[in-house]
């Protein structure tokens, strides 16, 4: 296999990239990715948390405005994973400052894991908190976006759909974070940080688990009409670009406004491990303007 070219990462990301391994590791199994997603959610869990149980399966970590004004906007937000790693504590931060920028509250869903757990459960476990956050008093319906980070972006893009296809919920954007949206993995040489096609390759074995790719996976989905707004934010380097890319410009031919945010020089969740560069600020302002603009006041 090629040597990583660094000079083609951002210069302020280019130090840690160095530093990061070239593969999530999913050959070697479950057990080392989900200690360290799990390390992740112990040292970034916020204790003051509300944490509330939605069905036998489902709980949701509930962060809201400290000026809270009922009813409001409100994200439900999906955690990265390769839908076999992860949960919901491990985007605490992030959460809470979503919150302090966009005054909406978010409401991080923990779903069950593949392969454990494969399609459909995630996906449905991700619209039974949907479908609970819309009967909070203090939510406005009309104000509700769904998103998520990596295969949580793809959870997102699935439960809009399924959104749109059940008709119980007017969704007024999908924020999708570097999405997990397609099965059909190039066979590829080039070199990436964190997350390659080897993995993903083994990430959606483990979550379809033979389930009809035409009805399981976003990318695959023929009419992309009468889907909410979407804002798609990828970096040049991920292995999700070219997927991400596809995906948005299907949504703006079938007439979903649609905004692709293409940051190059940028690797696999880029913003999560270099939170305080630049590029990783701006990434995260124009997620915060997107949901500012899609979640403010319809009356």
């Amino acid at each position: 296999m090629a040597e990583f070219d660094y000079a083609q990462v951002h210069p302020e990301l280019r130090r840690t990239a160095r530093f990061l391994p070239k593969t999530f590791g999913l050959h070697r199994g479950l057990t080392l990715p989900r200690s360290v997603l799990a390390l992740a959610a112990r040292t970034g869990r916020l204790r003051d948390t509300e944490v509330i149980r939605v069905n036998g399966q489902v709980s949701v970590r509930v962060h809201r405005p400290a000026a809270d004004v009922a009813p409001g906007p409100a994200l439900l937000w999906i955690h990265g994973g390769g839908t076999v790693t992860g949960s919901a504590a491990q985007d605490d931060r992030f959460c809470r400052k979503l919150v302090n920028f966009t005054d909406a509250a978010v409401v991080a869903v923990e779903h069950r894991l593949a392969p454990e757990h494969p399609y459909p459960a995630p996906v449905e476990d991700c619209y039974a908190a949907l479908d609970w956050l819309v009967g909070q008093p203090w939510v406005d319906p009309a104000r509700i976006a769904v998103g998520g980070a990596s295969a949580g972006g793809g959870l997102a893009a699935a439960v809009a759909q399924r959104a749109r296809d059940r008709g119980e919920v007017d969704l007024a954007l999908q924020l999708l974070v570097y999405p997990m949206l397609d099965d059909r993995t190039p066979d590829e040489a080039e070199p990436r940080v964190l997350w390659t096609a080897r993995d993903n390759r083994l990430a959606w074995r483990w979550y379809l688990a033979g389930a009809d790719p035409a009805e399981a996976v976003p990318a695959r989905r023929e009419d992309l009409s009468g889907l909410p707004p979407a804002w798609i934010g990828v970096g040049a380097l991920d292995l999700f670009y070219d997927e991400s890319r596809r995906y948005g410009e299907r949504l703006q031919d079938a007439g979903v406004e649609t905004h692709l945010e293409i940051v190059a020089g940028a690797f696999h969740v880029f913003d999560q491990l270099v939170p305080n560069a630049s590029v990783s600020q701006r990434f995260f302002a124009a997620q915060v303007r997107a949901l500012r603009a899609a979640l403010g006041d319809k009356h």
